[in-house]
């Protein structure tokens, strides 16, 4: 067996089966903490406080305008790179096909952008992620409250973008090579998700959700 052949087939198999379990077991330890029962009498309607969670869902996803002349340049960088890699996953047609033939599906309707575009993004989401660990290594407070999940979590995103966009341009030796190096930085990346901070792609909306639902129940002003 080929390193290229065990980085698509047994290694990726392993890592899909704990990223699966991995997160379900998050989902629902957290789940089972339950929820603190307030004994004081509601100052809104369920529908009210479910459209106070959908507010503070909404507000919470943009920079408050106070704070937009600090936190904007942090805010673009950040919003960017997350916009590029689930383009470059959702969007680039080598992905597309990874996905259908994972779960066994054909998908004519999927779009896929053109592979130059793709590049362009990828190099470009590549250039911001740098941009985000200068300012993550160079921010007093940034840099105070980053641990080994962040960078631990950045290496494995390097190593995953930079062995595609080599792949793709043909750099760094065979292509077989590179591209098992790519798949064993996914895999890497899928077995790492549920035990570190990237939990948060599951947590984020539910949560300010549902800090806004109580906060409205409560009869908080927004």
């Amino acid at each position: 067996m080929s390193i290229l052949e065990f980085s698509r087939g047994p290694m990726l198999h392993f890592a899909l089966i704990v990223f699966v379990f991995g997160v379900l077991w998050r989902l629902t330890a957290t789940f089972l903490l339950g929820f603190r029962q307030h004994r004081s009498e509601p100052r809104a309607s369920k529908g009210q406080a479910a459209a106070g969670g959908f507010s503070v869902l909404g507000m919470r996803s943009w920079p408050h305008k106070e704070f937009i002349g600090r936190t904007a340049f942090g805010e673009a960088v950040g919003y960017g790179y997350h916009i590029g890699l689930f383009t470059i996953v959702l969007l680039g047609a080598p992905h597309v096909l990874f996905w259908q033939n994972l779960f066994g599906f054909s998908a004519p309707w999927w779009p896929t952008l053109p592979g130059g575009l793709i590049t362009f993004i990828s190099i470009l989401t590549v250039m911001l992620m740098l941009i985000a660990t200068i300012r993550r290594v160079g921010h007093p407070v940034l840099r105070r409250i980053s641990n080994f999940d962040d960078y631990f979590t950045l290496v494995i995103l390097y190593a995953l973008m930079l062995t595609g966009l080599m792949a793709v341009l043909g750099l760094g030796g065979r292509y077989e090579y590179i591209l098992a190096a790519h798949i064993i930085s996914f895999n890497a990346l899928l077995i790492w998700f549920p035990f570190s901070k990237l939990m948060h792609a599951f947590y984020i909306f539910p949560s300010r959700f549902f800090n806004g639902y109580m906060h409205a129940k409560k009869g908080a002003a927004k």
